[in-house]
């Protein structure tokens, strides 16, 4: 890959509607800080841009909610995303926003740059309407069932379950989430960007240009677009909040907000290069210049397809290098979610865990969903600060200062004739920062943190294997060449730990007092600290985590859990209708009973389904369920469930299954079982 004179690095502009959560975090903005932070080290000019998305119907939605105005909303939102990515030190060159004049001017002028071209396609069409509220409803204002996996709380323009971008026609029996109305269609004019005009150009340039470069999830959602076929889209809204569309006879439009957010990342340079006093177009118009985005998977159309279309019809833009997007983070086995309130925020976590930001940069790294979907869980995280910063880091780290101290007086050992295992040791240094460096250049985070504590693995297997504890009464020299070495790893790793954790890396710095010797270009070398270098007295870099403060998280999100269902609006889930009603006779000849489960395992070649033997008193049934991605098999053995026990009989995936198991879906989707608040004999009826 060849170096380029400069990098522009982008992280997704979050909604100003809600505070950042871990999902955000391991999606984009710890990815892209490592990046930066790694191309900073290696003294190369680099900018990264982001800032709050100010706009579209996400916001109107929020400010609904809470019965204050959007500029409140933004405002609130704003300043709290801005102040938790400071406070955990994501080192953004500019935090901006979109409500910022300078943006409102830099999307207009795009906007006419376009228009003036001919690249809009201006037509009159029918969209959605509310007639209770009398107004268009903007795609976030719309839900309905998703037309390809039949998640029933899809949003007009996309769905949160399956990833797919989706328009509002698209959408199975769609609701107004104002009214909770079916909406009506009414005629309103748009302007469209054709991009079927530019499906074969782009085409070439992602097969050509970009294949190699981009991840596997990212070329293959954008192949999958492709073969499909590219659709005129709608640039424009009927919003009375937003940029204004700045065209006569466009009354009550604004810009889309796929148009408008992107651009803020233009329009955040030229607010960094106005106060730097710095050329803000080398960093968007030179071909020396490496245009990079972080993004979730969610993302990956408008950032791939969408947005380089509309850089290529401007034509005095460099297109986007690569787009590193990461799948989905999950949370204790259900997805992250902001409307059930099923997430662990930053600010959150930075108040109920003081000083112990790289931890969580840390576990968010290693269980990065850079290829499929991940999950956090609380004892994931304590197990992994415990066992891995702790008991390895840590513990190598504070072993050789505190034998440094007690030995030598802090002073850094000369080391003597080394023997093959320090030549092997030393030479492993330089090759684990050849392999942080490939990795990082690839994009491959997760996997060059590995390498990184690998080489805090080998420091604190030479220790153990060595001894020096009890060596130094005879053989004071040896002593002396097994923490001269120790001491070369330990300055090797805060110099290559500062892009993954950079907090530890200035304490470790402090710690072995060469703050003036945290060079990139030193990392590999054995002599980065030589007599008579004095370094300073011993601190814990880590502190174990009790079971205590992990019990608190989890209860907090078991909370969570039980009062998301009464907690719902209007504005943020449709219920389903009252289907058809029946007779009392056909409610009566359902037989519904008491059964417990005695076996659960998932069935195999198939995600969503798990094979459940069920103990009904009378006999044993085995039912085929789909609930699969909502239950892992050992959580429902000795459960007792409601069951459908004179339902025919189905042959799925060869297996008979014998009735049904009933549960109770919310809003979002998520299942629930039903069950008796006390034990009751099996057999029971219900009803």
């Amino acid at each position: 890959m060849s170096q380029p004179k400069r990098y522009t690095v982008t992280a997704a502009l979050p909604y100003a509607n809600g505070p950042v959560h871990i999902g955000h975090l391991a999606g984009a903005y710890i990815p892209a800080d490592v990046f930066v932070r790694y191309q900073r080290a290696r003294k190369r000019d680099v900018l990264f841009v982001c800032g709050s998305d100010e706009h579209g119907a996400a916001i109107t939605l929020r400010a609904k909610k809470e019965g204050i105005s959007p500029q409140a909303i933004i405002d609130k939102y704003h300043h709290l995303i801005k102040e938790s990515f400071e406070a955990f030190g994501i080192s953004f060159d500019i935090y901006h926003r979109t409500s910022d004049p300078l943006h409102h001017e830099t999307s207009q002028e795009f906007f006419k740059n376009l228009s003036e071209k001919g690249v809009f396609v201006e037509r009159e069409s029918e969209q959605f309407y509310d007639e209770s509220h009398q107004q268009f409803l903007a795609d976030r204002y719309i839900t309905g069932t998703c037309p390809k996996c039949r998640y029933e709380a899809a949003y007009g323009d996309q769905c949160e379950k399956c990833g797919s971008s989706l328009s509002p026609n698209d959408l199975l029996e769609p609701k107004s989430t104002l009214s909770g109305q079916t909406p009506v269609l009414k005629k309103t004019k748009h302007w469209y960007l054709p991009m079927n005009h530019y499906e074969e150009w782009l085409k070439w340039w992602i097969i050509n240009e970009q294949k190699d470069s981009l991840k596997a999830n990212v070329y293959g959602q954008c192949r999958s677009w492709l073969e499909q076929g590219l659709h005129e889209r709608a640039m424009t809204r009927d919003l009375d909040w937003g940029v204004k569309v700045p065209l006569p006879n466009a009354e009550g439009k604004v810009l889309y907000v796929w148009l408008d957010a992107p651009i803020g990342y233009i329009s955040a340079t030229k607010a960094w290069a106005q106060s730097h006093q710095k050329n803000w177009q080398d960093y968007w118009k030179s071909p020396d210049t490496h245009l990079i985005h972080f993004i979730g998977k969610d993302n990956i159309v408008f950032h791939s397809i969408i947005f380089p279309i509309i850089l290529k019809a401007h034509g005095e833009y460099i297109l986007p290098k690569n787009v590193p997007a990461n799948e989905f983070l999950n949370l204790e086995g259900n997805k992250i979610s902001t409307s059930r309130n099923w997430a662990v925020w930053l600010h959150e976590y930075m108040q109920d865990f003081p000083n112990q930001n790289d931890v969580l940069r840390y576990v968010l790294m290693a269980i990065a969903p850079e290829t499929k979907d991940s999950e956090f869980t609380w004892k994931d995280f304590q197990t992994r600060n415990n066992s891995e910063l702790v008991a390895t880091l840590g513990n190598f780290i504070n072993r050789t200062v505190v034998l440094t101290n007690k030995y030598f007086e802090g002073y850094v050992p000369v080391r003597k004739d080394c023997t093959v295992l320090e030549n092997k040791v030393l030479a492993s240094i330089a090759e684990q920062k050849s392999k942080i460096e490939s990795l990082l250049e690839h994009y491959k985070f997760r996997e060059a943190l590995y390498e990184l504590m690998e080489l805090a693995r080998i420091g604190n297997k030479y220790l153990a294997d060595t001894e020096p504890w009890k060596l130094f009464k005879q053989d004071p020299d040896l002593v002396k060449t097994i923490l001269n070495v120790a001491l070369q790893i330990s300055a090797n790793l805060a110099i290559l730990m500062q892009p993954f954790l950079p907090q530890t890396a200035q304490k470790l710095a402090k710690m072995l007092q060469m703050e003036s010797l945290m060079d990139w270009e030193k990392a590999g070398e054995t002599e980065i600290l030589k007599n008579p270098h004095c370094i300073g007295k011993e601190e814990l870099l880590f502190s174990k985590i009790e079971d205590a403060a992990i019990e608190v998280q989890v209860q907090k999100l078991n909370a969570t859990k039980h009062t998301s269902n009464t907690n719902l609006s209007a504005s943020e889930s449709v219920l389903k209708p009252v289907k058809t009603e029946v007779s009392f006779e056909q409610f009566t000849s359902m037989d519904i009973r008491i059964a417990t489960v005695k076996e659960a395992q998932k069935v195999p070649k198939t995600q969503k389904l798990l094979r459940i033997t069920l103990d009904l008193g009378l006999e044993e049934r085995t039912v085929v369920s789909g609930i699969a991605e909502f239950f892992e098999p050992e959580q429902l053995v000795g459960k007792q469930v409601c069951y459908l026990a004179n339902l025919a009989p189905r042959i799925i995936k060869g297996i008979a299954s014998q009735g049904m198991i009933l549960m109770a879906e919310d809003p979002q989707g998520q299942l629930y079982l039903l069950a008796p608040q006390i034990a009751i004999a099996n057999g029971s009826l219900v009803g």
